[in-house]
């Protein structure tokens, strides 16, 4: 056995280590600018602060692609950017700061994405990778959006029940079932490609 090579610290498992940060880095970088292009898809609602936007369609389809560590930090990154004042997080009719996104009606749904997104992961990861297990751990990931924001809103607004549903869950229910179905099927096509690509290699 080549014993540079065996030795915890030598320059090939230093070099590796550091590829794989660099790798890691990356993907957090990329997934976090993602789901930033997908909040400014957004579509204001006249009854409700909550506009319609794609950044809960890029949380699922992280959560389905990434293993759990890096969908939290990818997802913990983009909050800590729109934290930054980075203009990442869905615009509105009026200029609206960073704290006033972190703390306001919607904050619920944001701060949901960092548990969403790895616990769709280990959902999927854990039921086969299939189509199936992709829309089933994907509608888990996202009804606990839909929760969260709805608790939140209820608390921060002090709204009625049926108001707070009214205004962050029913109206989304549509979209949301689109968005799950969008993002299995691109996550278990992306697998597809994957395997097929590797069995070429043998």
């Amino acid at each position: 056995m080549n014993k540079e090579l065996s030795f915890p610290w030598s320059p090939t498992s230093v070099q590796s280590a550091v590829s794989r940060r660099l790798r890691a880095a990356g993907i957090v970088l990329a997934g976090s600018v993602f789901v930033a292009a997908c909040a400014h898809i957004s579509l204001p609602l006249l009854f409700t602060p909550v506009p319609l936007t794609m950044q809960d369609f890029a949380v699922l389809v992280l959560g389905l692609l990434l293993p759990a560590p890096l969908a939290a930090s990818t997802l913990a990154a983009y909050l800590l950017e729109g934290a930054l004042g980075l203009p990442v997080f869905a615009p509105g009719p009026h200029p609206t700061s960073a704290l006033a996104h972190l703390f306001g009606p919607t904050a619920g749904f944001l701060l949901a994405y960092v548990a969403a997104a790895p616990l769709i992961s280990i959902l999927f990861r854990r039921s086969g990778r299939r189509i199936g297990a992709a829309i089933l751990s994907a509608a888990v990931g996202d009804l606990l959006i839909l929760s969260c924001g709805a608790l939140w809103f209820w608390i921060l607004t002090h709204a009625s029940t049926p108001s707070t549903l009214a205004q962050t869950v029913l109206p989304f229910l549509p979209g949301s079932a689109l968005k799950v179905a969008a993002a299995s099927g691109l996550a278990a096509g992306w697998l597809r490609l994957r395997r097929a690509k590797a069995s070429r290699h043998y």
